[in-house]
C-alpha cells in the first residue's frame, strides 16, 4: 500500500469528494473536524479555504492533508496539524486530528498516515507532539501508540474520557 499525503486540490476533488460522501453516508462524525468544517460541494472554495492561516476566532493556523492510496488512488483518511497548541488543543485535540474513512479502516492506514504526518510535523519544526483519542477508540490509541506515542493522562471533556499521548520526535 502506497500512501502519501497531498493537499485538496481540483486535480483530486473526486477521490476528496467519493471519500466524504462515503463518510456523510456512514452517519458518523467526521474527524478531522477541519475536513467537515466547510461545504466540500463548493469544491474550489473547499480548497480555498480549507486551512487556517490566522489565530483569529480561537482556531491556531493549521495544515490539512489527505491521504491518498496511490495504487488504487482513493482517498483513505485525511490528517489535519495544528502548528502550535492553543489552551483548548492543549487539553484536548493536539496537534494531529486523523481519520479514515469507514470502508478503510482496520488495515494499519491510520499507523502510516500519522507516520506521514510526523514526518511533516518535523518540517513544520514541532519536535514534542500532541495526539488525543477517546480512551473507547482502541484503534486510534494503537496507532498513535506504534508511532510512538506515550501516555500522560486521561482528561474528561463533556462526558468523553480522552487520553493524551505525546510523540517526541527526533
Amino acid at each position: 500500500m502506497n500512501l502519501k499525503l497531498v493537499k485538496a486540490s481540483l486535480e483530486y476533488q473526486r477521490q476528496i469528494t467519493e471519500m466524504l460522501d462515503e463518510w456523510y453516508a456512514f452517519g458518523e462524525k467526521i474527524i478531522p473536524y477541519a475536513i467537515r468544517r466547510l461545504d466540500y460541494h463548493n469544491f474550489k472554495y473547499y480548497c480555498e479555504n480549507l486551512e487556517v492561516k490566522d489565530d483569529s476566532e480561537g482556531l491556531v493556523p493549521d495544515s490539512t492533508f489527505f491521504c491518498l492510496d496511490e495504487d488504487r488512488n482513493i482517498m483513505v483518511g485525511a490528517v489535519n496539524i495544528r502548528h502550535y497548541l492553543n489552551e483548548a488543543l492543549l487539553l484536548n485535540g493536539g496537534h494531529i486530528g486523523d481519520g479514515v474513512r469507514p470502508s478503510e479502516r482496520r488495515k494499519g492506514i491510520a499507523t502510516k498516515m500519522i507516520g506521514l504526518a510526523l514526518q511533516e510535523c518535523k518540517r513544520l519544526g514541532i519536535d514534542k507532539v500532541l495526539m488525543v483519542c477517546d480512551k473507547d477508540n482502541i484503534g486510534s490509541a494503537k496507532s498513535i501508540i506504534n508511532n510512538g506515542g506515550i501516555l500522560e493522562n486521561e482528561v474528561v471533556v463533556d462526558g468523553v474520557t480522552e487520553q493524551r499521548y505525546w510523540i517526541t520526535l527526533n
